[in-house]
């Protein structure tokens, strides 16, 4: 939290990460027996993201869909979409598939605030104005993840993030993990 690059913003990141990692390890182990349990494929969905630079890396998440699910379907999730597990109905609705994604800020590739980790197939028809968007480290949670989630369209969400975060603070950054949780309960703009 705090200033894109500051120590602050990283320090932050490393302590909140571990804590729910550690805080959620019980939920983490029901999860991936639950997964394996329910459908035949990996425990995690790996896929690649374009991060701060506009460099690729692999974010992970939970598996929520039938294993090899691109080649059934569209790559966007649609809502009702079929190819969605019953664990992964709640993992989506509760936002938990997400929590592997705090790894990722571990990495270093993630923030716990910032835009929305994108898909590169995407983020490769950015206009030079989006393209700003690589300034900033993405992030689990951020200023369109509060404000619209799935239902923002790329031009949207690419708009709210660059003025966002060319301005963020500390204390900006404190109300979207407030607000957060409120979207998560509330599961707002989620497919």
């Amino acid at each position: 939290m705090g200033k894109q690059g500051s120590f602050l913003k990283r320090f932050t990141d490393i302590i909140i990460s571990i804590l729910i990692l550690l805080f959620s390890l019980p939920l983490i182990l029901i999860a991936v027996i639950a997964i394996k349990l329910d459908s035949k494929g990996p425990v995690f969905f790996i896929h690649e993201r374009t991060g701060l630079g506009g460099k690729p890396f692999r974010m992970i998440k939970f598996r929520g869909m039938i294993d090899n699910a691109l080649a059934y379907g569209p790559v966007l999730t649609q809502e009702n979409d079929p190819r969605i597990t019953r664990v992964g109905k709640i993992l989506r609705r509760s936002s938990f598939d997400e929590v592997p994604q705090f790894f990722n800020v571990l990495l270093g590739d993630m923030s716990i605030i910032g835009p929305r980790p994108e898909m590169t197939s995407i983020t490769a028809t950015y206009n030079d104005y989006q393209r700003k968007v690589f300034d900033f480290k993405p992030g689990i949670t951020g200023i369109s993840q509060v404000n619209g989630r799935q239902r923002l369209s790329p031009d949207e969400r690419t708009e709210m993030e660059i003025n966002y975060y060319s301005k963020e603070n500390f204390f900006d950054d404190l109300k979207i993990i407030l607000k957060t949780i409120k979207v998560v309960i509330s599961n707002e703009g989620n497919i």
